[in-house]
């Protein structure tokens, strides 16, 4: 299903208690990022038992129950977990990635809010929740019927409020800091092929594995979890992040002169995040026009052409990370620098030599 529009986890609870409350709802959201815990805490605020259901992990009967023989006659009796007299909020985890059949078994649950003679009591709320089939995830189409019987909720992850959630949860700070500098490395796009990818889950994760090894950690272990629970870009980056957070060697230092590009081949993690920073420096702080360029900003200017060649001398893949197009095509940094910087490049090169 195609989003229309999407909401931050933070608008969650609130849209819940308009729409649960009253019709079942479902939400649909790319893997990781936080739906059924959202759905739990949601039930949880209620003072609700948050019953959940898993789709995949459902055959027909599980949910329709096995018969029994009651004053002569037969009678399906539900689960257990199903048929209890209390209101509770009943979730149904990966609802469009069941077969058909357990699917239809929902049915009467979502339509009718009862499975044979059992009725959900009164105040109970009924949330599903699944992946797109845009995620490359397992997901099989809803039936019109039933896609028309629910209120449809599309989420989007938001490092704002996954930060705010992480500082409340002991996240490991090396992933907090990080993302604060890096929110759009949050998320990630499911890859097609079967490797690790980026999403609030995979950040906790590795933030548990940060905690459990220790400050004994050592460069090794570090890129093993990270490539282990990350898009590889990602892990790059963030392993490039913690050799500045443990030896104290940033952007900052380079733009003034004390210090210069690593070189070692060992640290080209460290390398590919520093000219990432340097990249995001300089989207900062160059304006579009230069006409509304400051003395400051065009010492900057000067001075990020000179850091860029020598940057190349060390590895012209990385130097050209700097100066990339965005993934549609358009130039992130101002025209007017990038034709200084091909202009100017050749009298730099020959001022080194």
């Amino acid at each position: 299903m195609q989003a229309a529009v999407t909401v931050t986890p933070a608008r969650i609870p609130e849209l819940l208690l308009g729409l649960a409350t009253v019709r079942p709802v479902f939400l649909w959201g790319a893997p990781g990022i936080g739906k059924s815990s959202l759905v739990r805490k949601f039930a949880d605020s209620l003072g609700l038992d948050c019953v959940s259901l898993i789709g995949t992990q459902l055959a027909p009967e599980d949910l329709i129950g096995v018969p029994q023989i009651r004053a002569g006659r037969s009678v399906f009796c539900p689960p257990e977990a199903i048929a209890r007299d209390e209101a509770y909020c009943l979730f149904l985890d990966e609802l469009n990635a069941a077969t058909p059949d357990v699917q239809k078994a929902f049915y009467s649950l979502i339509l009718d809010r009862r499975i044979g003679d059992y009725e959900l009591p009164e105040g109970s709320i009924v949330i599903g929740a699944g992946n797109r089939a845009t995620d490359n995830a397992l997901a099989r189409p809803m039936a019109s019927a039933l896609v028309n019987r629910l209120a449809h909720v599309h989420l989007e992850a938001s490092a704002t409020d996954w930060l705010v959630w992480a500082g409340e949860h002991g996240i490991h700070p090396w992933v907090t800091d990080y993302l604060t500098d890096r929110p759009d490395h949050l998320w990630s796009k499911p890859p097609k092929t079967e490797e690790p990818f980026s999403t609030p889950r995979s950040w906790h994760m590795l933030s548990d594995a940060l905690h459990s090894f220790g400050p004994a950690l050592d460069d090794l272990t570090l890129k093993t979890v990270a490539h282990g629970t990350l898009t590889p870009a990602h892990a790059v980056s963030f392993c490039g992040y913690v050799k500045i957070v443990r030896h104290r060697y940033g952007i900052e230092a380079i733009l003034k002169g004390d210090a210069s590009w690593p070189r070692r081949t060992e640290d080209r993690d460290l390398l590919y995040y520093l000219a990432e920073a340097f990249r995001g420096r300089l989207v900062k702080e160059l304006p579009a026009s230069k006409e509304h360029a400051s003395p400051a900003v065009r010492d900057t200017a000067y001075r990020a052409k000179a850091l860029l060649v020598q940057l190349a001398e060390i590895s012209v893949e990385v130097a050209q990370t700097v100066i990339a197009e965005d993934a549609d095509g358009r130039p992130v940094l101002p025209a007017w620098f990038l034709v200084e910087a091909a202009r100017d490049m050749p009298r730099l090169v020959e001022a080194r030599r």
